[in-house]
């Protein structure tokens, strides 16, 4: 592990000054940082702690929605009253993600950028374009079985993006606010992680010296129903191998509005807007559950040992919309 310099922000202002630095990187939680600063993967020359900024806070809004301090705990997030009462698919997704003891530690801005747990990029050897571009990408005729993507890879890229949380606010919709050196701004949820397309060491939108603040949810749906499903190998601590946020609204036995959005199969919380379409103003039976599914699942592509997880993708949405509406 490389030496690096330690130092503790005392105002989001001085920590943006200090990380616009070349190689300077923020400290949240820590439960994706150090273990690549141990495995040698992340080399940063400068870590910039931001434990003691007073951005720990959820606050519910006039409009329905609620503001989400970015170093709010998983763990406080998911067991908030209001979070719970208005936002289930958020709560259950954040329940269902990691450990007791990584969830009291991990940080929801923290939560947002983690890094793949692709084995390839982890390693530090291997063939990685994420990791050292250009060199190749050896999940591609590797092994790929559990944490690589059917959807949104590329010839570069084909790991998975790994949160849950992410999966659930992508279906609740969501903006992610952030200060920089330049002033603050405002990205919306869907456009802020990026598919790896032939740059797949850009995981994100945020510009250099750029840190997430707060995230805002959108109020949640009138009349909405929601929920997550996780498909895994074990009960707990494991990452999804297909999972589904779903939200569903009814008007009788036909569906008003829904959101579906997959975690686990995608290089990025994947919104399937045509399986949405297809769910309006149906009736609420299993074939119109199927028909959306296979839509989600489409345009996916099995990579070989990871094959499975476009069928598992597709029982995912069909179980979760099942049980919402029964």
């Amino acid at each position: 592990m490389k030496n690096f310099d330690y130092i503790r922000a005392t105002s989001v202002d001085s920590a943006v000054a200090t990380v616009s630095e070349p190689d300077a990187v923020f400290l949240a939680g820590g439960t994706t940082l150090l273990d690549l600063l141990k495995l040698d993967v992340m080399r940063p020359a400068l870590v910039v702690d931001i434990h003691k900024l007073r951005l720990n806070q959820i606050e519910p809004l006039r409009d329905g929605g609620v503001r989400i301090g970015a170093m709010v705990t998983n763990t406080d997030l998911a067991f908030n009253d209001y979070i719970r009462a208005h936002y289930p698919v958020l709560s259950q997704a954040l329940r269902s993600g990691a450990s007791t003891q990584l969830r009291n530690k991990a940080t929801t801005a923290g939560n947002i950028m983690q890094r793949v747990r692709c084995g390839y990029f982890r390693d530090g050897i291997s063939p990685c374009n994420k990791r050292n571009p250009g060199s190749g990408c050896a999940a591609i005729g590797g092994q790929n079985r559990n944490v690589h993507a059917v959807l949104g890879g590329s010839e570069h890229c084909i790991a998975a993006h790994p949160s849950d949380m992410c999966v659930a606010m992508a279906a609740i919709g969501a903006t992610i606010h952030v200060q920089g050196p330049v002033g603050r701004r405002d990205i919306d949820f869907g456009e802020f992680h990026l598919l790896p397309g032939d740059t797949p060491w850009r995981e994100h939108s945020l510009q250099r010296g750029e840190m997430i603040t707060h995230v805002t949810l959108n109020a949640p749906m009138h009349g909405g129903r929601s929920a997550y499903l996780k498909l895994r190998d074990r009960a707990s601590y494991q990452f999804a191998l297909a999972s589904c946020a779903a939200i569903v609204a009814l008007d009788g036995g036909r569906i008003r509005d829904a959101r579906i959005v997959l975690g686990g199969v995608a290089t990025k919380p994947w919104r399937a807007l045509e399986a949405e379409d297809a769910l309006k103003g149906q009736v609420a039976t299993a074939s119109t559950f199927a028909r959306a599914a296979a839509l989600a699942l489409r345009d996916a592509r099995s990579y070989g040992q990871n094959g499975f997880k476009i069928g598992l993708g597709q029982q995912a949405v069909v179980r979760n919309l099942t049980s919402l509406v029964a």
